[in-house]
């Protein structure tokens, strides 16, 4: 490839990261007259989405990329976070921590599945969504049937979220975590399924549960008052945390699905519920650059 066809494909994609995240407020009266200080920052638009694929580097003034790479700098560990807006097919990522176990975030499919089987769960649903109530969660998993059947059915439920890749094991990996908590959920494929959430039959009452965290696990995402979310976190076989959630938020232009984990190199579950918490404060500046979005 020439020089010249390499400046253009940067210039292209650029424009169509400027496009995806509607990036606003580059500098406008008094702020005209000092040059902002430009951050480069590397995001990865989701080639399988309609992106144009592969990594970038764009310098965005003031920009959501531009804060969280600064953000990122400071950090001690691996973060990642995925943004995509609801009824939407193109997301935008960022970080360098992209896969893990789901821990508790699965107990949502799993609660759609065990709903949809039984609706004679619902109390069970609410302690398991709400509360992040283990003991529940594993009784949704066992009125699902035999690992097998129940691992089939979260996993259909995944893939009406338009999560094709992500298996949910059948039998325990690990003598101290549940079956379904240790199926590797990406968080692109999280966030294109959090997108398409609250689309899916059957799924209200448990995106209404989603809003009624309990106040101790109100970190993250909990700081925006409209959030439906989920959060989920557990120690590694070395003992070092991984701390996640996905859920939805409002933004002017719609609703907006959001994935976002920390893996901090103390392994300490603290400091990564506090990385979440910073990212979330980040979201919260730029959400008139993102693109919300609607169920059809």
């Amino acid at each position: 490839m020439t020089k010249d066809r390499r400046t253009v494909r940067v210039v292209l994609t650029a424009l169509f990261a400027a496009v995806v995240l509607l990036t606003a407020g580059c500098g406008t009266g008094s702020k005209s007259a000092t040059p902002p200080r430009t951050t480069t920052s590397t995001a990865a638009v989701d080639p399988g989405a309609g992106g144009a694929g592969g990594n970038f580097s764009i310098a965005v003034p003031g920009s959501l990329a531009g804060d969280f790479n600064v953000l990122q700098q400071g950090f001690r560990g691996s973060v990642g976070l995925a943004v995509m807006p609801v009824g939407g097919d193109k997301m935008v990522t960022f970080g360098n921590w992209s896969s893990g176990p789901a821990w508790s975030t699965i107990k949502v499919p799993l609660a759609i599945a065990a709903l949809r089987n039984n609706a004679s769960y619902a109390t069970v649903a609410t302690s398991a969504i709400t509360a992040s109530d283990n003991g529940a969660a594993d009784t949704l998993w066992q009125s699902l049937g035999s690992g097998a059947a129940a691992a089939t059915a979260v996993q259909n439920v995944l893939r009406e979220g338009g999560d094709i890749t992500t298996t949910v094991p059948t039998t325990r990996t690990r003598a101290d975590a549940s079956v379904y908590g240790q199926a590797e959920w990406t968080l692109a494929d999280q966030v294109r399924f959090a997108a398409h959430l609250p689309c899916l039959p059957q799924s209200q009452r448990v995106v209404g549960l989603m809003q009624q965290i309990i106040p101790s696990h109100r970190w993250g995402l909990g700081a925006f008052g409209s959030a439906e979310f989920k959060g989920g976190w557990g120690p590694d076989p070395a003992g070092k945390y991984l701390v996640r959630q996905f859920g939805l938020i409002d933004s002017p232009t719609g609703r907006i699905a959001i994935a976002f984990a920390a893996q901090p190199d103390s392994g300490s579950f603290n400091d990564g519920m506090t990385m979440l918490d910073k990212m979330a404060t980040l979201i919260s500046g730029h959400l008139g650059e993102l693109a919300g979005g609607h169920c059809a």
